[in-house]
């Protein structure tokens, strides 16, 4: 079970941050913290699409919201982004080997077009 929901958050995480909209929300609370409607006066979208943007990273457990007086503030947790980092840092073997290959596949490339300039 707890693997299951452990790929449930995942899945928040990821489609949470899958959205330009919501990155930018969320770059602005890294920045500081912020009232919902400061959020909200940096997009052109309305107030009610930007709450749902909101409403979304605070269901991924990205963003926490605060009551102060009628302020509703909201702060950036970014300690789901870390499974989401561990998940895929799973895959930088494989990145890294691709990458590795690539430059000593053009390496060979082009140490052999040199020897072919120098025959000339």
């Amino acid at each position: 079970m707890g693997e299951y929901e452990n790929a449930q958050q995942l899945d928040a995480v990821f489609s949470a941050m899958a959205d330009a909209t919501r990155r930018a929300i969320l770059a602005r609370l890294a920045e500081s913290d912020a009232r919902v409607t400061e959020i909200a006066g940096g997009f052109t979208i309305s107030l009610n699409s930007t709450s749902k943007h909101i409403r979304m990273l605070e269901r991924a457990g990205l963003v926490r919201r605060s009551v102060r007086g009628r302020d509703h503030v909201l702060s950036l947790d970014a300690t789901q982004m870390q499974s989401a980092a561990r998940w895929i840092q799973r895959y930088q073997p494989f990145w890294e080997d691709r990458l590795a290959s690539l430059d000593a596949f053009v390496t060979r490339k082009r140490v052999a077009a040199n020897q072919g300039k120098k025959n000339r």
